[in-house]
Parts: structure tokens; sequence; C-alpha cells
């Protein structure tokens, strides 16, 4: 058994759902009342307490819930006593209260609506009033011999814990291999993401990407064995992000790398041009006719900066074409470095513009 408690001040809705066709089951008791409809019920309660105007939440609102296996040896005229008895301990002697049994769910359980306002105009004391609740639950289901909410939560997680012991052990494999190459491979950029997911699929351990129903992943799923593991039963460091995180290191350096090889390529194809004539122009330069490049023509510069960037990427196609296609990175054309710089240099401009130096 199991009960609840809580103070509410919607008095007249809270009996017009205990009471509502469908849902009641018997009419158990009807404390220190003379009315037995919800409407009545709540004009009567209303006229005690309205002798108090300053308290808010007026009612209170308890659930005591009966356990599966309790309900046939639990007839009427018992759960009658047992609302009695809960009532008492909870110190709602001099209150009103009313208390119903409800039919709608498979699990039988008995509904209270209790005057927080006593027949003296004393208030009822609510803290920790859910904590009471159980206590008081708890104590008639051992007084009873009834089934404690408590003790079947409590074993239920140890047995969680030992229900299958072959999973455990296979979630212990898992953990070893997936800790171990992700050691060994960390911070290893592109390269050492592929060779993290070849060596997986190498010791039998498929990785699955988890869509929602926009078709966006939120997290990976590990399988060896007939077993699944969510990301997170692995480890911190497998999530779909974290996992991302930890080659991050290797990709910034790659891409740093190639950028200063571009820069220094720039630099040096900057020195070696002619510079221009400094003598007087009929035409300045800056309205002089320029003929405009064609398409297939690219800069020297463009093209060395390609190359190198093909290599980096063709290397790494090579090692992900090993892994059995676990993952498609997207390849960059000859223009990628290029490309970036462009970027770096117009968002340089919109951050002046911000300071309202560009304008």
């Amino acid at each position: 058994m199991i009960g609840k408690c809580k103070a509410i001040a919607h008095g007249s809705t809270a009996l017009d759902y205990i009471f509502r066709e469908g849902k009641l089951g018997n009419r158990l008791t009807f404390h220190n009342l003379c009315s037995r409809e919800p409407k009545a019920i709540y004009e009567e309660m209303k006229v005690v307490s309205d002798y108090n105007s300053r308290c808010r939440n007026k009612f209170l609102r308890i659930e005591i819930g009966i356990a599966p296996q309790d309900e046939k040896k639990l007839p009427v005229s018992e759960l009658m006593r047992i609302a009695h008895l809960f009532a008492n301990q909870m110190g709602l002697d001099n209150h009103q209260w009313v208390a119903v049994t409800h039919k709608d769910t498979d699990n039988r359980h008995i509904h209270i609506i209790a005057n927080r306002i006593s027949l003296y105009g004393e208030v009822y004391d609510t803290t920790f009033v859910s904590n009471r609740a159980a206590r008081m639950a708890e104590e008639i289901s051992r007084s009873k011999g009834l089934t404690i909410a408590k003790e079947v939560r409590a074993e239920r997680k140890h047995q969680k814990a030992k229900a299958n012991p072959t999973r455990e052990q296979t979630k212990k494999e898992v953990q070893q291999i997936c800790y171990a190459l992700l050691d060994k491979y960390k911070s290893g950029g592109i390269s050492g993401h592929s060779m993290f997911l070849y060596e997986l699929n190498k010791n039998n351990i498929i990785i699955e990407r988890m869509k929602n129903k926009q078709g966006k992943v939120y997290g990976l799923k590990f399988s060896f064995n007939g077993q699944s593991f969510k990301a997170s039963e692995i480890g911190r460091e497998f999530g779909y992000l974290s996992l991302q995180k930890n080659f991050e290191a290797g990709n910034k350096a790659e891409t740093k790398e190639i950028m200063t090889k571009a820069q220094i390529m720039a630099h040096e194809q900057e020195k070696s041009k002619p510079q221009p004539d400094t003598a007087y122009q009929l035409v300045p330069p800056s309205r002089s006719y320029t003929p405009p490049t064609k398409a297939n023509e690219t800069s020297p510069i463009a093209q060395a900066v390609g190359n190198v960037a093909s290599t980096v990427l063709n290397a790494a196609e090579e090692i992900i074409s090993g892994a059995g296609g676990l993952i498609n990175p997207q390849t960059h054309g000859d223009d990628y470095a290029e490309t970036v710089w462009q970027r770096k240099l117009r968002n340089q401009a919109k951050k002046k513009k911000k300071r309202g130096r560009g304008i």
C-alpha cells in the first residue's frame, strides 16, 4: 500500500472528479458531513473554511494505492476501516472528509478529499505532508500484513542489477574494447576516427545511429553478441557528440597545417610577383578595364593549396574505405582552403561592422 497527500485550492473540482460516473466504485465514508453529493459537500465544507480568510489551499487531496495482490484480501468493509485508520493517524478527526474507491484503473485505490480547516478553525499543517502520508500507509500495511511499496521498490532495484548476468558480462567486454581503442586513437582526427570504427567492426561491435521522427541523429547504440547497449551504458565518452569531440583535436591540427602551408605559399608567390609601375597613368587602375578570367583557369596558389588538401583527404579516404564504409565523410573541392580563407576574411569584416569601424 502507498499513500500520497497534497494541499489544493480547487476543492470543488476535486470532489466532482472523485464522484464522476465511470470512475466511482464505492462510497466508503462521509466524516463530519451531512451531504452526499459533490456540490452539496463542497458548500458544506465551504461554510467551515470561510472562517479562515488567509489560507489559500483549503483542501487536502489524499490517494491510497492498494497492491494488486492485496485486492482480494480487502472487502469494502476493510477498505472503510483502512480509510478511517489512515485519517485518524493523519490527525483528521476534527476535519470534514469523504472517502471513495475508484474502478477506472487496473489497481483499486482510495480517494479522500478533506477540509484543511478544522471544525475549530485551525489550519492543518502540511509540512512534509506527503512523506507523512507515505509513512502512515507503510505502518498500516505492516499492521495488516499487506504489501509495502518501499520494500517492493528496493527488491526490484536489487533484482535489476543481477537480473541478467550474461548481459552484464557482455557490457564489461564492450567497455574494455571501446576504452582501449579510444585511448589508442584519441585525438587522431579523421584517420583516428576511421581506425577506431574499423577496429570496433573488426571486434564484431556494431555502432548504430538512433534517429528521431525528423530523421535527426540523437544517439548511438552498440551491439555485440546479440546484446544492445545505449552509449550512456558504455561510458560518457561514447555519446554521439562526446565521441566526435574526442577526435576534434586531430581534425583541428590537420586543418591548421593545411592553412599554414597555404599562407606560406601565398606569401612566397606574392614576393615573386613583379612590382607595379609607379609612374603616372592616364587612367587610374581602379577605373581601368580588366578582362574576366575564365572559369576553368585557376591561379597557381589555388592549385597548390588544392593539391595539399587533396593529398590529405585522399589519405583519409583510403583509410575510411578500408573500414568497410562505416562513415562517409564529405570531400571538398580544389578551392577548399581558399574558401576557408575567404570565409575568415568575411567574418572579420562583419565583426568590424558590428564595432562601427567598417561603416
